[in-house]
């Protein structure tokens, strides 16, 4: 069942997006080469206290760490740890959501560290355009399918491939609600969108194949090609005036 939202619960999802946009800067600024994964993710436990607000992620369904650090290769669910350095020419997908006030936030974004490829830049800027394609469809009469096919036509046009196997998904008082949002499907399928839907669109984007593996922590997806892959989300309310972006600053 989907759950609209009134004025005011958007509201309150908007001050825990807003502290999940504060921290996630304040990461992209501790991106560095040297930098630990465990130094970021003590950042961002430091800070979610600093605001009185709960890390989502740490204890959901296990997961160990208030943050997602993937490198890489890795797509999403990476683990943070104290021998992981970040190198110069890496990227990091950082993933981050919070608890305040019995409402969540949650947002991605993927970091170059230092000096890139070209390739590497290419891949992350077709992702995040992908994520702003789908974001112009969150509007009330489109239909749900119309935001995951913006993603899967854009990056299949620049020769990418779409993660399968996790997608977006509604949020509020859970952070993971109804509906799932797919990032591959054809047009004008699914429910209506209609204004107090609140959803988490999460493009996740390979340079190779769509095929995927998890390591042997039972966390961390990887491409199966090892080729690199890039995450970008956004926390977005859909109103009558359309949509609304909340994880921004």
């Amino acid at each position: 069942m989907i759950i609209l939202k009134s004025k005011r619960e958007i509201e309150k999802i908007r001050r825990s997006c807003l502290i999940v946009a504060e921290v996630l800067e304040a990461v992209k600024e501790r991106v560095r080469p040297g930098v630990t994964t465990w130094e970021l993710d003590a950042l961002s436990e430091e800070l979610a206290a600093k605001y009185g607000a709960v890390p989502a992620f740490k204890g959901y369904h296990g997961f160990p760490y208030a943050l997602c650090t993937s490198i890489n290769e890795e797509i999403v669910h990476g683990m943070p740890s104290r021998k992981r350095e970040l190198v110069e020419g890496d990227i990091i997908s950082v993933d981050y959501g919070i608890l305040l006030d019995g409402y969540y936030g949650d947002a991605a974004v993927t970091v170059a560290v230092g000096d890139v490829s070209e390739a590497a830049r290419r891949l992350c800027r077709v992702t995040q355009e992908s994520l702003g394609k789908a974001i112009e469809k969150a509007v009330p009469g489109n239909r749900l399918s119309d935001i995951s096919h913006a993603v899967q036509a854009h990056v299949e046009h620049h020769g990418y491939s779409v993660v399968r196997e996790f997608v977006g998904h509604g949020i509020g008082k859970s952070l993971h609600e109804s509906p799932q949002i797919p990032n591959y499907g054809p047009p004008g399928r699914g429910v209506k969108l209609k204004p107090g839907m609140v959803i988490a669109i999460e493009p996740m984007i390979n340079e190779g194949g769509p095929e995927i593996e998890i390591l042997e922590d039972g966390w961390t997806a990887v491409t199966r090609d090892r080729k690199l892959s890039a995450h970008y989300e956004h926390t977005v309310a859909i109103t009558e005036n359309g949509p609304e972006i909340l994880t921004v600053l």
